[in-house]
């Protein structure tokens, strides 16, 4: 999954939205009949709007992400859509985002990105200070984000071929996406985590010898069933919302169904298991 993530992420890139690229959004909606989208993209097409996205707006209505319009531009996609006046377009809004002001979206939204995971680390070593035998508590913290990275790359991945071959851009609601992400799994992992600190205390309070890889190993049996079922009902409650909600959610809840999923694996398959090797590899070199 990362291989793939990762390749698609270097091949196809993202398809950056108006949010962050500058540009305008227009919502079109129709009286009467509503003209079929492919007939609409062939269209647009002929106009020489440079890269655009279509996207259907609820039974009735279009939203296009296109380059900064002049105002005689769109007018002309107005008439454009009306197909010479066998359907009847009508907009709905128009939203212009500067190239500078899309530049400083991208740029807080890094900043948020990084602090978020900055955060973590320290919080996650902070928590575990009183555990630091047989592995570190700033190696919970590490382990943490290399969980979190994976849980990162996979959905973002999705949204490079997704991009490639629907169209799917990176916009606002993506970064909101990948926040929520964040969130989600590190509570997931840290569950886990927490559960195997408690049982280290519990070693240690009764004396009691035990393989640290076996106290790994209760500790995760312990936490099956409340990792599954979290994720699971999550996994509903976001399929609901992809096929019942509206339009401009959709993409929302399929990158955090995407995240879901990765974070309820790597939570029992990647950081569990890495607390094993990182003290298994510190062992050898002892």
């Amino acid at each position: 999954m990362l291989l793939i993530s990762i390749g698609s992420i270097a091949i196809f890139g993202l398809n950056v939205g108006v949010d962050f690229t500058g540009g305008s959004l227009l919502e079109v909606s129709y009286e009467g009949n509503v003209p079929d989208k492919a007939a609409i993209d062939s269209r647009l097409s002929g106009l020489s709007l440079g890269n655009l996205s279509l996207r259907q707006a609820g039974e009735k209505g279009f939203i296009l992400r296109t380059k900064t319009l002049t105002e005689e531009e769109r007018v002309n996609i107005l008439s454009t859509l009306s197909f010479g006046g066998q359907y009847q377009a009508t907009q709905e809004r128009l939203t212009t985002i500067g190239p500078t002001i899309g530049q400083e979206l991208r740029n807080k939204a890094l900043v948020a990105i990084s602090v978020v995971i900055v955060m973590i680390v320290l919080y996650v070593a902070f928590v575990f200070r009183k555990v630091s035998e047989p592995v570190s508590s700033w190696k919970y913290g590490v382990i943490t984000i290399v969980s979190l990275l994976h849980d990162v790359v996979v959905p973002v991945g999705v949204v490079a071929i997704l991009g490639q071959f629907l169209g799917m851009q990176v916009d606002a609601l993506f970064i909101m996406a990948l926040l929520a992400i964040l969130g989600y799994s590190v509570n997931d992992t840290i569950v886990v985590f927490d559960r195997v600190r408690e049982n280290l205390r519990l070693n240690r309070d009764l004396n009691r010898k035990e393989d640290f890889e076996l106290t790994v190993g209760k500790s995760l049996e312990q936490t099956y069933g409340r990792s599954i079922n979290t994720s699971f009902t999550t996994a509903l409650a976001l399929l609901a919302l992809f096929f019942l909600g509206p339009q401009a959610t959709q993409d929302f809840a399929l990158i955090m169904l995407v995240g879901v999923i990765a974070g309820a694996y790597s939570s029992i398959f990647l950081a569990s298991p890495l607390l094993v090797t990182i003290n298994t590899w510190r062992g050898n070199r002892k």
